[in-house]
């Protein structure tokens, strides 16, 4: 099985690690994966503000590099549903029937990544391995728009060691949504002081989620707060394995 690797202009500023944790993971069930150096943005900051050409032509930058692959797998939900939600009306409005084809051709084969370790790969149990007591946070996107449902808690739920904590109150927003923490800040930072009261509340070791978006809003408030809680992205949990916490410890 083959699958070519869209990192996320956010995940290869701010959190590369998420990246070598996803190919760590996908490599060792066996995927060949490939990296397409010429990827950018997915476009999502560019529609979410208004700036609808330059969000097609993040668009089509993506449909035409990635028109040949047998899978995409993208460590983001929020970028998958701009793929899936956002695509089709950006093409209407300024592509061609040609191009419409193409997006058409390339949709069923984007994958957030717990996705396609649950339906492409078709495994639950990934072989890792994280002694720590965990929290799981459903980010809107992948909770509303990708509908990744219970997923990333089945993967979660077969992970050596880890004891996982329901997270209360799991539909309600962090608060963070890009832009939106900016421009209506105090309504952000009342929704993310609700919704950290839930997660500092399972007393958990970590907070995990499918969006380092998310996790850096989160991770901001706890360390402003010395809460002494970390976040991790799923991928980071599921790359990791009782042999390489050896070598860590080392």
């Amino acid at each position: 099985m083959r699958a070519s690797l869209f990192i996320t202009c956010y995940n290869d500023t701010l959190f590369p690690e998420t990246g070598r944790a996803v190919v760590r993971l996908l490599e060792r069930l066996g995927v060949e994966l490939e990296f397409r150096p010429e990827q950018t943005c997915c476009g999502q900051m560019h529609a979410n503000t208004g700036f609808g050409c330059e969000a097609f032509a993040q668009a089509k930058r993506f449909v035409r590099l990635y028109q040949d692959s047998e899978s995409v797998v993208i460590p983001s939900s929020s970028c998958v549903a701009m793929i899936r939600d956002q695509y089709a009306g950006l093409f209407e409005k300024y592509g061609d029937e040609e191009l419409r084809k193409q997006l058409a051709s390339v949709l069923p084969r984007i994958f957030e990544l717990s996705e396609f370790i649950t339906d492409r790969v078709g495994v639950e149990d990934v072989g890792a391995y994280f002694p720590h007591r965990v929290t799981y946070h459903a980010s809107c996107h992948g909770l509303r728009s990708l509908h990744v449902g219970e997923r990333p808690l089945r993967l979660l739920g077969k992970v050596r060691g880890l004891d996982l904590v329901p997270l209360a109150n799991l539909d309600r927003c962090c608060g963070f949504g890009g832009t939106f923490s900016i421009k209506n800040s105090e309504v952000s930072s009342a929704m993310l002081e609700t919704k950290l009261h839930d997660v500092v509340s399972t007393r958990a070791e970590y907070c995990t989620a499918l969006d380092n978006s998310c996790l850096m809003h989160l991770g901001g408030a706890l360390h402003r707060q010395y809460a002494g809680m970390q976040t991790i992205h799923l991928a980071g949990i599921l790359a990791n394995t009782e042999e390489s916490a050896t070598e860590k410890k080392a």
